[in-house]
């Protein structure tokens, strides 16, 4: 009985395994690349109940960030303004704004306006707020130029690497302490603020962890 076969069908099954391998591979090693914060959460700038602009806020009214966020230099984490918070002012500019109806709706009804978050941490990462302020590094470093955004976008990566950039090079970062929310401040000399940045992380006793402990806990 002739063979139904020919003697090269007996290569592929090596060939089938080895392009599954090749595959296989090419899937993780795009997952491995592509799966970081700077390519799945960097530029990602959702639609909010309400429009709030900081560029009009912060950059044209100079509104201090702790004014919304407060406690920030206290707390762990940066609270999000309730109704009430807005209202403070809002009762009395653009007080029948069709826009800010949302907002009117909330502070009657005591029902929170159903922000959506834009920056958030894994779960099994440690970030205080209150440390980082207090010791020089503004908002900027993390949010970037938030005061100029109409809408609000994830504009920092805030991986791994992102930070222990940042720990291991802290003298490059700590701003004097009356500069923190100043987000349009910038350094006269480029070369006395690192001198002046390394005697504030000297002086402060500034020695941030590198450790997996110092932030996975």
């Amino acid at each position: 009985m002739p063979n139904i076969f020919t003697r090269s069908a007996n290569r592929v099954p090596l060939q089938v395994i080895l392009i599954l391998l090749i595959l296989a591979t090419t899937a993780v090693a795009a997952v491995w690349y592509y799966y970081p914060p700077q390519y799945t959460r960097v530029g990602y700038m959702p639609k909010q109940p309400v429009l709030y602009s900081h560029k009009i806020h912060v950059d044209q009214l100079g509104l201090d960030c702790r004014y919304c966020h407060s406690y920030v230099d206290q707390s762990g984490h940066a609270n999000i303004p309730d109704s009430q918070t807005c209202m403070n002012c809002h009762s009395q500019v653009r007080k029948d704004s069709p826009a800010l109806a949302p907002i009117r709706e909330s502070f009657e009804s005591g029902k929170p306006v159903e922000w959506v978050r834009v920056h958030k941490l894994p779960d099994y990462v440690y970030f205080n707020h209150s440390v980082h302020v207090n010791r020089g590094i503004s908002c900027v470093e993390c949010h970037g130029q938030i005061n100029e955004m109409t809408e609000v976008w994830h504009d920092k990566p805030l991986s791994m690497k992102f930070c222990l950039d940042c720990h291991r090079n802290a003298d490059q970062y700590v701003r004097p302490l009356d500069k923190v929310y100043d987000l349009t401040w910038k350094p006269e000399s480029r070369e006395a603020f690192l001198k002046q940045a390394h005697e504030r992380v000297v002086d402060w006793n500034i020695n941030p962890p590198q450790s997996c402990s110092g932030c996975h806990r």
